[in-house]
């Protein structure tokens, strides 16, 4: 007798795996369930970065632009917003404009380094978001239509019920939201829909286990954006409103193939199997739980 897990890809049905809103996403489980069709969803969503305690303002900065800007900030895991004190804030603007010159120099629009917007109408979808801000910009805010340019740009005093925070803002604007505690701050997390990924920025290692042990995201990075899912060796997906299932390295194996359980018998030992055919007797019945209890744990039948 031979018992065994064989793994293979499903070519029977099909694994759609997405990067996407949560309207597509609904879209493709009502299409995929009429086939009873299994669907990994990858969607995105609202990352915050969490900046908190004694930090390196100067390096955080610095990654927080890379992964925030990159791409043009079209990345389904940039950093969506900031939450942090009012007095790291203060400290943490300046830096930021300061670190967008050395990546982008004192006119980002002739960088080319710096990406442009997908398309027009995107384009035109982040105006609308940054024209519908009650928040005020103090970097950035810059744009052009025709080449689909808008600036590296950074907006304060944004609150909780603001434009910027109502969708996945899927570009170059980055809006910051200050708390007064860190119990505050994963409060507001947590009243949000469960992000892709979640940063922690802080040199204290209480903070980060802190926010990790009491948040769900689909991800989870302290002091650094992206990289996390550059690891093979991790799994990458959403949970919640961010998707589900994982890919990435042998995730990718798991999640697009199927576990098909096997097991291959000969013909030896057929006359043990008289105590499982009719008809049923007492004795059999007593052989039979001797045969399958825990201590004996035997399954030649």
């Amino acid at each position: 007798m031979q018992i065994s897990l064989n793994k293979s890809f499903n070519k029977g049905s099909l694994y759609t795996s997405l990067i996407s809103s949560q309207t597509v996403a609904r879209s493709i489980l009502q299409a995929a369930s009429v086939h009873l069709t299994p669907v990994t969803l990858e969607l995105g969503g609202k990352c915050p970065c969490f900046i908190y305690g004694q930090v390196n303002i100067a390096a955080a900065a610095h990654r927080l632009v890379w992964a925030k800007f990159f791409n043009a900030g079209q990345s389904c895991v940039a950093p969506d917003y900031v939450l942090c004190s009012p007095a790291t804030k203060d400290v943490l603007v300046p830096a930021l404009r300061e670190a967008l010159e050395d990546f982008y120099g004192k006119e980002p629009e002739t960088c080319p380094d710096l990406s442009r917007i997908v398309s027009p109408r995107h384009w035109m979808r982040l105006m609308e978001l940054l024209k519908r801000s009650s928040g005020k910009i103090v970097v950035g805010g810059e744009s052009n239509q025709e080449d689909k340019y808008i600036a590296p740009t950074v907006v304060v005093d944004v609150v909780e019920d603001d434009a910027l925070m109502k969708e996945e803002i899927f570009g170059p604007i980055l809006p910051i939201l200050t708390v007064e505690s860190l119990e505050k701050g994963i409060d507001f997390i947590n009243r949000h829909e469960k992000p892709l990924a979640l940063y922690v920025f802080s040199d204290e290692s209480s903070v980060i286990n802190t926010v990790l042990e009491r948040t769900s995201s689909g991800g989870f990075c302290s002091n650094d954006g992206i990289v996390h899912m550059t690891l093979p060796g991790l799994p990458f997906g959403g949970v919640g409103a961010s998707g589900w299932g994982s890919y990435h390295g042998r995730w990718s194996f798991e999640t697009f193939s199927h576990r098909r359980a096997c097991m291959l018998r000969g013909w030896a030992l057929e006359r043990l199997n008289s105590l499982r055919y009719p008809p049923y007797r007492d004795d059999k019945l007593s052989w039979l739980r001797w045969t399958t209890s825990a201590k004996n744990s035997c399954s030649l039948m």
